[in-house]
């Protein structure tokens, strides 16, 4: 009866003392915000955006690669020596992290989904798991590209204190202390001593 559908909806989600309808309901869309699940979707939320089918097809790469290189070889290898790993999924694995560097990018600014704040939980896990296996498990690691950045202005911090001082020793005045001399009679001081003498 669409005169009483407010009371009709009252009287059906509310009408338990558990009002387990609500509470479900409450409980699931407080799960898909806390999730951030719209920053995988399209603006209408037809499907998933395209950044993300991109980064989930990489990551199920990276994972087929891990475990590609590894099959047949786990018995072989010591615990610290996945050295094949490293260097055949190193490509696959610099194109996911990139892509995921980018998308924390996009989504600060609004990207497909619309949605500011983190990427949705999926992504964000699937790059936690993919990390985890990379460093901790294989020991892998990426050249870092910021280490000459880094070092070159940790020089120059070091070095202030000492252009500092050098320049501030090379650009003052040295004053020399000159004794002037004075060119008045001697003090009567000096001339009762001489008279006491002669005395």
């Amino acid at each position: 009866n669409s005169s009483e559908s407010h009371n009709c909806a009252k009287s059906i989600l509310t009408s338990d003392r558990l009002q387990i309808v609500v509470t479900l309901s409450e409980f699931f869309n407080e799960t898909w915000e806390a999730a951030n699940c719209a920053n995988c979707l399209k603006n209408n939320s037809e499907g998933l955006s395209n950044s993300t089918e991109e980064f989930l097809d990489l990551f199920n790469k990276s994972l087929t690669c891990f475990e590609h290189n590894l099959q047949g070889q786990a018995i072989d290898l010591s615990p610290n020596n996945y050295t094949e790993v490293c260097k055949n999924c190193n490509e696959t694995y610099t194109k996911l992290n990139d892509l995921y560097n980018h998308l924390q990018r996009m989504n600060r600014r609004g990207g497909e989904s619309a949605h500011s704040a983190h990427l949705c939980i999926d992504v964000e896990d699937a790059m936690n798991i993919t990390r985890k296996l990379w460093s901790r498990t294989f020991n892998c690691s990426l050249p870092c590209s910021d280490t000459v950045p880094v070092i070159a202005v940790s020089s120059f911090i070091l070095f202030l204190p000492i252009v500092f001082y050098l320049s501030s020793f090379l650009h003052s005045k040295q004053k020399k202390r000159i004794l002037i001399l004075p060119k008045r009679i001697q003090s009567n001081a000096n001339l009762v001593n001489i008279q006491e003498k002669y005395s």
